[in-house]
């Protein structure tokens, strides 16, 4: 099952920072349609915030999917309002009443939605896999006030969740296997 995490708009904000990866969603559409040439299950999240001034609010452009990455018809989507896909939503449920025990994950951002999501997928049991090069952050300050590159910050989400929470893998390793 492919699980498409927060390709929405307000990721494109200038406001947002500078960011890593940017063949990321290229890779991403790869393997969508890789999926979906074999009719294979592609679920998609999407994040509603509930602060007044952000991009991800319902009703703000911001919100929506990215147009490359909406939904196809039949395609679930799980609206969340915090960093995990997996809580205050029936995400888990659904999963398991489609008996879909493996998950392959990409989108965005890779150090709060990503890296939360594929925690708790991991801890539920899940066999999960992360696309290292479907996901992508932005540069970020650390808790000492020294500005980190989204290449630091995305490697070391990836160190962190790689063999405990989930096999990290690249799209062309998963598309060969």
């Amino acid at each position: 099952m492919l699980l498409l995490i927060d390709l929405q708009r307000a990721i494109d904000a200038p406001s947002s920072g500078s960011r890593n990866n940017l063949d990321a969603e290229a890779r991403i559409a790869r393997v969508r349609a890789f999926w979906r040439a074999r009719e294979w299950p592609v679920w998609h999240v999407c994040h509603d915030s509930r602060e007044p001034t952000a991009p991800y609010r319902p009703g703000q452009p911001g919100n929506d999917f990215k147009p490359a990455f909406a939904p196809a018809a039949g395609e679930p989507v799980m609206v969340k309002r915090i960093n995990s896909a997996f809580i205050g939503t029936d995400l888990e449920a659904r999963l398991r009443a489609h008996g879909h025990s493996a998950l392959v994950i990409a989108g965005i951002n890779t150090n709060d939605s990503v890296e939360a999501t594929v925690r708790t997928a991991g801890n539920l049991g899940f066999a999960t896999f992360l696309l290292a090069d479907g996901c992508f952050t932005i540069a970020r300050r650390d808790g000492r006030g020294i500005e980190r590159s989204a290449e630091e910050v995305h490697a070391m989400s990836l160190a962190n969740l790689d063999g405990e929470y989930c096999t990290v893998t690249t799209t062309a390793a998963l598309l060969s296997a």
